[in-house]
């Protein structure tokens, strides 16, 4: 199931859905009798790619997520005795810096961690990710990144084993218990991984990271054009969607 998931749900995602429908159509197109069907799908697979192109509209497509939990207070994580962190992408490349090797939401959601940690004097650092097509497990890139950064040994616990948030949500149950902990991760992921630890009657204090978009962004030329930074909102946007709805018919949230 897991790898049936990883194979499948990039399918849906934009960029992926809009070529798919352009190559459907560029194919149809050679067949006279398919001939109006082909421009049909080409025209859509246009439009597509061009509407999740544009920061107009990929903000609106992943605002709702990213702003349904706000930035953690100090008073509000006081007394955790834990801090979780949720791995998203490493790559695990010999040589380089492990802070090179973490994907911006990754390092993002780590820097949150770490700094929350600095004002919770005792608070055990908790970083979870497996190894998920890489040799390496997310926790351990983390963890050496957090090494670099400051963080002393004895002050965190890697978690190495969950393959993606299901399995995260198990495995720091199984660790924290019945502790208060903090749970950080990506802004557009929390809403998803908040459900998914709720139906494990637990009630973590969310502290999102990374956000890509702001309640009142200024208005500059690049909004006038399509960019790839639009395009990757967009699809982080489709994934936590399609994430949640595939909890939903599972049961899990």
């Amino acid at each position: 199931m897991f790898l049936f998931k990883k194979i499948v749900s990039p399918l849906f995602l934009p960029l992926t859905l809009s070529l798919l429908l352009l190559l459907v159509g560029l194919i149809l197109l050679w067949s006279r009798k398919r001939e109006r069907m082909g421009k049909i799908l080409m025209t859509f697979g246009i439009l597509l790619l061009a509407l999740m192109s544009y920061n107009a509209v990929s903000s609106r497509l992943i605002m709702p997520l990213e702003c349904r939990y706000p930035p953690a207070g100090l008073s509000e994580v006081r007394g955790a005795r834990w801090i979780a962190v949720l791995g998203a992408g490493v790559i695990a490349e010999k040589g380089y810096p492990a802070t090179s090797q973490l994907s911006r939401h990754s390092l993002a959601s780590l820097a949150e961690g770490i700094r929350l940690q600095r004002h919770l004097p005792g608070c055990k650092l908790l970083l979870s990710g497996g190894a998920v097509f890489q040799p390496v497990p997310e926790a351990e890139v983390m963890a050496g990144a957090a090494r670099e950064l400051g963080v002393t040994e004895k002050d965190m616990v890697i978690e190495s084993a969950s393959r993606d948030t299901e399995e995260q949500v198990r495995k720091i149950r199984d660790i924290v218990g019945r502790d208060k902990f903090v749970l950080v991760t990506s802004a557009a992921h929390m809403p998803r991984s908040m459900a998914l630890f709720r139906k494990e009657q637990m009630k973590p204090v969310p502290a999102p990271a990374g956000l890509c978009v702001k309640t009142k962004e200024t208005l500059t030329p690049d909004d006038f054009y399509p960019g790839a930074g639009a395009l990757r909102k967009s699809e982080t946007a489709f994934h936590e969607y399609l994430g949640i709805v595939w909890a939903k018919l599972r049961g899990k949230i």
